[in-house]
């Protein structure tokens, strides 16, 4: 490991991308720590601490939007809304494709087509950041953090220019991200925006570690004790590793190409495989489950507190389904995992179109060994894919519902054991499996061991050897 990360360095090339990779990174974390003025920075967090303990619907909208902008908005910075915009204007565009025959017909063009869309998805993302940003703002300077404290300052909170500020701030911050990103895609190394996302995410691991550290005590049973740090230690092994290992699982379907005589010479008969994800939905699924499950509570908690005065029938029910509908609890957790599996199967029908892959295959002139091309191949691909999906379903399920348990079972906040499992922890092994994935084809390109050792990267040296 310590020779290769040698070898990354002395490849000029590499050495570049890697370095302004990591200086683009340090950037935008540099920007994270610069308020947004007008704010009350002490009462804003100590409003989001009380929503987080009492799990409240505020405090689980704030772990889940924490996911992209890096928890930037417990603090209310420049780059408070993330590049949660551009993800929601990039699946929305993406889900239109799947029903707008001239936008997919876009996208099939090539690049053009991919970059018209991206035009577009810019446009779509300044429009999201107004909203959310005029939203935002407005969410604070309502709320109060506890003995009348307010979160925006009176004497800013009434000025139209601070709106005007605070929204042309946050939507430019946003933009700068999106920036960021695209100068890593071009200059750097890896997903420009996927490793903003996991920067956030692993800024918050030492805040997590300092928890673990600071409430540690071997002689109180009920805290924590050896054993609780043992299983937590073992527990995040176990589920990183698992997640690399579904990440990168794949059903290999075994394709023949057909022979072709031209005078003389035989052409095609070569046989390869189609690989079939196992996780093909990725984090999407969780994405979806997670925020829809918000609203729910949101909802039957307001009915709740508005007929509260009237009692009857609907306080009564509103209060039954609020509390069933918490963080944690059991009717929360199977309508979670039900969500999730319908998100896997919803994602797949739109991602995953074995018509088009079984027509492209008829077209190249591979078929299936035992089937014939065209509606029997197509028929084959969506029966694999929908039990690989089952498999990958019950995976993301459980990865969903991990970190309820263990905060239940333990008293451990969320923001620790939100490392156990989750959109984060998810987003992490697939950025780094990707980042490493990449090095290693740059070092393997240039005749390099790689991470794994060897030309090959399996340790045994290149698998083909020329004459000797």
């Amino acid at each position: 490991m310590i020779q290769a990360l040698l070898n990354v360095f002395r490849i000029p090339e590499l050495r570049t991308k890697v370095l302004f990779t990591l200086a683009m990174l340090a950037v935008y974390r540099i920007g994270f720590w610069i308020p947004l003025p007008g704010v009350n920075q002490g009462a804003l967090k100590q409003y989001f601490e009380l929503q987080q303990e009492t799990g409240g619907a505020g405090g689980r909208l704030m772990n889940y939007v924490s996911v992209f902008s890096g928890g930037s908005m417990s603090q209310s910075t420049i780059f408070g809304l993330g590049i949660m915009p551009y993800i929601s204007a990039a699946i929305i565009f993406q889900l239109l494709a799947a029903v707008l025959p001239s936008l997919k017909a876009l996208r099939e063009e090539g690049p053009t087509g991919q970059q018209k869309i991206q035009e577009w998805t810019r446009y779509a993302t300044v429009g999201l950041c107004v909203v959310q940003a005029i939203g935002w703002l407005y969410y604070i300077s309502h709320q109060g953090a506890g003995a009348g404290e307010s979160m925006v300052y009176p004497q800013w909170r009434v000025s139209p220019l601070w709106w005007v500020m605070g929204v042309t701030v946050l939507t430019a911050g946003t933009m700068f991200l999106v920036w960021l990103g695209e100068q890593i895609d071009r200059h750097g190394i890896g997903n420009g925006m996927s490793m903003i996302i996991m920067a956030g995410i692993l800024a918050g691991m030492p805040t997590a570690v300092g928890w673990v550290v600071s409430n540690f005590n071997p002689t109180q049973p009920e805290g924590l004790n050896w054993m609780s740090i043992i299983l937590l230690a073992g527990g995040f092994v176990a589920v990183v590793a698992g997640s690399v290992l579904m990440t990168v699982a794949q059903r290999r379907i075994p394709i023949q190409q057909a022979k072709h005589t031209r005078g003389r010479r035989t052409y095609g008969g070569q046989r390869s495989y189609l690989p079939l994800r196992v996780n093909h939905g990725g984090v999407m699924p969780i994405i979806f489950a997670s925020s829809l499950m918000i609203f729910p509570s949101v909802i039957f908690s307001g009915i709740a507190e508005a007929s509260q005065q009237t009692g009857g029938f609907l306080h009564t029910a509103s209060t039954w389904v609020a509390d069933a509908l918490n963080y944690g609890q059991f009717p929360y957790i199977m309508l979670h995992v039900a969500m999730v599996y319908f998100f896997s199967y919803f994602w797949i029908t739109i991602q995953f179109n074995p018509e088009d892959i079984s027509k492209q295959m008829r077209d190249h002139g591979s078929f299936i060994p035992g089937l014939r091309p065209g509606p029997r191949t197509a028929e084959y691909l969506e029966a694999v894919m929908e039990r690989l999906t089952y498999v990958g379903g019950a995976f993301l399920a459980v990865i969903a519902v991990l970190p309820m348990l263990v905060s239940s079972a333990m008293g451990v906040p969320f923001h620790v054991t939100q490392f156990l499992g989750g959109t984060g922890l998810l987003i992490v092994v697939a950025v780094i499996l990707d980042f490493v994935q990449r090095i290693e084809a740059n070092l393997l390109m240039r005749n390099y061991a790689g991470f794994l050792g060897g030309e090959d990267g399996t340790g045994k040296g290149p698998k083909l050897r020329g004459p000797r």
